[in-house]
């Protein structure tokens, strides 16, 4: 019985825990779908997740924390653009993240940038609402500097549905 009991609390440990889970996007095209169909900005996160001191600290005082968890699944949609030294990627992955990079101007790790997609002219557009990157004293500090900017956010437009009008 014992053991019952043991094992039915791990388990629901374990869902607790991965129900806490957040999804980080890695590709740029999915999270603007979801962006979009949420009506979420995008949430990006320019990190050299394998060396960078200050985006590892970033994670663990913040990003991993219930506070952030539970802000980020109602607020933004979460993007990783990752600069790892040792992690392998894809090629398509490195392309997308270094043209972010450049288009972002990103100078350092960790930086976040909010932004909501669009298109001008047939391509992707990004209206800039503001960024950020370690700010000190977890997860209430962090959420403080970025709640203004993303409240910058306006909703995304409803696709207008056409009347069709009958030719006579």
């Amino acid at each position: 019985m014992k053991k019952i009991i043991v094992t039915l609390l791990l388990v629901l440990g374990s869902l607790s825990v991965e129900a806490q889970e957040l999804t980080w996007h890695k590709d740029m095209k999915k999270a603007i779908e979801i962006s979009k169909k949420e009506n979420k900005p995008l949430f990006l996160f320019f990190t050299g997740s394998d060396w960078c001191g200050w985006c590892i600290r970033l994670q663990k005082e913040v990003f991993k924390t219930p506070e952030f968890i539970d802000w980020a699944k109602k607020n933004v949609v979460l993007v990783e653009l990752d600069f790892p030294r040792k992690s392998t990627q894809s090629d398509a992955e490195k392309q997308q993240n270094m043209e972010l990079q450049q288009v972002f101007a990103v100078r350092g790790y960790p930086t976040v940038h909010f932004v909501k997609a669009g298109e001008l002219n047939g391509k992707t557009n990004f209206e800039q609402l503001g960024n950020t990157g370690y700010v000190a004293g977890g997860p209430t500090a962090w959420l403080n500097v970025a709640n203004p900017i993303i409240q910058k956010f306006t909703p995304y437009a409803k696709p207008s549905k056409k009347k069709k009008v009958a030719k006579k």
